[in-house]
């Protein structure tokens, strides 16, 4: 058993429990990375490739503002670094409350770990373009739902992951085997 170090922090690799999710986060962020890096290198910014005519399109389009373009179309003086700034902030607030779950928390853990993979992957794209690159476009009914990626994707999966452990999904799941 090592000593912790000054301040009472320990050093060495995260603990073991960690190891999930800190792989979840590093996965995420890498293919959320990697399709944005595809869609900047294959689409141009504005146009439109059909995959599903009528249902599915791959856009290239840039996100300046918050979640679903919220901000998006208002301009203020430094809005990239004032939007990326509180970003970083939720990031790290959201870090700081996933490490504090215990254990056998395992959907909240995993929930908290899909949105730090999505909120960092948004982040790096708000640090490096001073915008977020979005991609899927979902049509129905000829209404576009807003254009969004995989960082986005995991978010959401990650907040319903987190919605359904406060209800107790899990607790029910695991009880009745």
């Amino acid at each position: 058993m090592t000593a912790p170090a000054a301040g009472g922090a320990r050093s060495g690799p995260p603990p073991r429990r960690f190891l999930l999710e800190l792989s979840l986060v590093a996965v995420i962020v890498a293919l959320d990375q990697l399709t944005k890096l595809l869609v900047r290198l294959e689409i141009p910014l504005h146009d439109s490739v059909p995959v599903i005519p009528g249902f599915l399109n791959l856009v290239h389009v840039r996100n300046t503002g918050a979640a679903f373009g919220f901000l998006n179309a208002v301009d203020f003086p430094y809005k990239a670094p004032v939007v990326a700034l509180a970003a970083a902030l939720a990031l790290a607030g959201i870090a700081v409350y996933a490490a504090r779950l215990a254990s056998h928390e395992r959907l909240a853990r995993i929930g908290l770990a899909l949105i730090l993979g999505g909120a960092f992957g948004n982040l790096i794209d708000r640090l490096t373009l001073g915008s977020v690159v979005d991609f899927v476009d979902v049509v129905i009914g000829g209404w576009h739902f807003w254009a969004f990626n995989v960082a986005d994707a995991a978010i959401t999966v990650g907040v319903t992951a987190m919605l359904a452990d406060m209800i107790g999904l899990d607790r029910h799941a695991s009880s009745t085997v």
